[in-house]
């Protein structure tokens, strides 16, 4: 039986490979535009300073569709925060076998296979390390993904995605791809022009800490 990689299960398509219907792509289209024009907002007026109804004023729609999309408006962010996730997860679906974690990302990032940090995302994530609200959404985005990277760590093992040993795995791989976004964040807050290669090195460190376990 030729082995099943984290890419997908027997007889069940992937959401990936799934292609999004127009409606979707719009729904995903808008839902970023206002996480854009949301974290603008908070950047130059502060987040309690700015209202649902301004943002969606400036996105040009009413303020009852954006309620529809989101609960609150720190909630308006929550597409950029889960972007870096998705890409994550995503690049954890085509896995190769054999090839170590830490391996494969660090040969991606060399292949420049890693995504680039706006500013915006960058203005973002700081944000999340002073407003509680905010921060509040910067931990549901990685909550969520938190069942989704013990699912792909599962198919890759053949465990089973509720096993404790899966749900530590993933819970230290969700921290430890957090703990790079922000350390990046962090480091290169006045430095528009850091590279990819300043991503790579963040993500890799955090990652290889991940792999030593605990040495205490």
């Amino acid at each position: 039986m030729p082995e099943v990689s984290v890419a997908q299960e027997p007889g069940r398509p992937t959401r990936a490979d799934v292609p999004l219907s127009l409606a979707e792509r719009r729904k995903a289209a808008l839902r970023i535009e206002i996480a854009s024009e949301a974290v603008r907002l908070f950047t130059t007026q502060g987040v309690s300073a700015t209202t649902g109804e301004q943002i969606a004023q400036t996105v040009g729609i009413s303020s009852r569709t954006l309620w529809r999309h989101f609960p609150t408006k720190e909630s308006c962010v929550l597409p950029l925060l889960t972007a870096g996730l998705e890409f994550a997860m995503e690049q954890l679906r085509h896995w190769p076998a054999g090839t170590s974690l830490l391996d494969y990302f660090t040969d991606a990032g060399r292949r420049g296979g890693l995504p680039s940090a706006t500013p915006e995302i960058l203005d973002l994530i700081r944000m999340t390390s002073t407003d509680p609200a905010l921060r509040a959404v910067w931990l549901q985005a990685h909550d969520e993904a938190l069942p989704v990277l013990a699912r792909l760590l599962a198919a890759r093992s053949g465990g089973a995605a509720d096993d404790l040993r899966t749900k530590v795995h993933a819970a230290t791989l969700n921290g430890a791809l957090r703990a790079a976004a922000e350390e990046f964040a962090r480091r290169y807050a006045d430095d528009p022009e850091a590279s990819d290669r300043e991503i790579t090195a963040c993500l890799l460190a955090s990652l290889r800490a991940a792999s030593e376990g605990l040495p205490y």
